[in-house]
């Protein structure tokens, strides 16, 4: 059983329960989201301990989300409140096919306003690894020393460290801002999970061999590009493949399928697995994900993975 440290903000998530616009429905169910939260259900689902590194508002949606993580057996010592600023919080409405409408309501959160100074108290020693995404250095300029402070400490700590670029444009004040950060973050990683089209925007090339080669040359050990439902080009100094994907009959919501993939790869990994082992786990999990309405809701325990990649 690993020890895993992920850091992130975890939002309140309003879904639509009918079909509509966001402007027009009228009826929603409060549920849990934000990227690397789902990363650590799904990691504790398949038998690993994860730490919750977070910050959220002295509210009841972060009382909620607090319980939540309770709930789901996530280690809930790291988390501080803020007496000032509030916790956040998107919605998102249901759609028949394609990728649902989201609205954010996360700009000034308490997450946003988290001091970086809080990662030099930290004590890593006692983790195997750490999960990070690009979302948090694009929160505030706190968020984004925080985040860099983390991945020095970790690397100097010894700890592997997974990264997830998970770009959010909108988030950043420029598109060549979010490059260069994202490439500082990525020196430290020691595997990198970018979707196809989000390496496009970091280093111009479409072409997956040109995009790994990119990122090994930088020191990271293990590059895998997600394909969407083609499945995940997997490279690395001694490898290289294409791991297909899951066929899925019906796609009810996209939303946590890149979330899913990381899960699939990082306790692959973690458990002495190969990297077409986990690329395989990993499609498989982000195939599940898609099946089912929610951001978490569709990742597995260690016995349904087992039952859906025997199927």
């Amino acid at each position: 059983m690993a020890k895993i440290l992920l850091f992130g903000e975890p939002m309140a998530l309003f879904t639509a329960t009918e079909y509509g616009s966001l402007k027009d429905v009228k009826t929603f169910e409060r549920s849990l989201a934000g990227a690397e939260i789902n990363v650590g259900i799904g990691l504790v689902r398949l038998g690993h301990e994860v730490t919750y590194l977070t910050r959220l508002g002295e509210d009841p949606l972060g009382y909620g989300i607090s319980q939540r993580l309770v709930e789901e057996n996530i280690d809930t010592s790291m988390i501080t409140y803020d007496p000032i600023y509030k916790t956040g919080m998107m919605m998102k409405n249901i759609v028949k096919t394609g990728d649902p409408e989201i609205a954010y309501y996360r700009k000034g959160s308490a997450f946003s306003h988290m001091h970086p100074n809080i990662i030099n108290t930290l004590d890593l020693s006692h983790y195997d690894l750490l999960h990070v995404t690009g979302i948090p250095c694009a929160l505030s300029e706190d968020c984004r020393e925080a985040t860099l402070r983390l991945v020095r400490k970790a690397k100097t700590s010894g700890l592997k460290i997974s990264f997830d670029p998970n770009l959010r444009p909108s988030l950043w004040s420029s598109e060549e801002i979010m490059i260069e950060t994202i490439h500082e973050i990525a020196t430290y990683a020691d595997m990198i999970l970018p979707g196809i089209s989000e390496a496009e925007i970091l280093m111009g090339s479409d072409d997956p061999d040109q995009i790994a080669d990119y990122y090994l040359q930088m020191g990271i050990q293990q590059v895998i590009i997600k394909l969407g439902s083609k499945g995940a080009f997997v490279k690395s100094e001694q490898e290289r493949f294409i791991q297909p994907g899951y066929k899925v009959e019906n796609v009810v919501d996209t939303v946590g399928a890149g979330d899913g993939f990381a899960v699939g790869m990082i306790s692959a990994v973690l458990e002495g697995l190969s990297l077409k082992e986990a690329s395989d786990r990993a499609n498989a999990i982000g195939a599940m994900q898609v099946s089912v309405l929610g951001d978490n809701e569709g990742l597995p325990t260690i016995e349904q993975l087992k039952a859906y990649m025997n199927k």
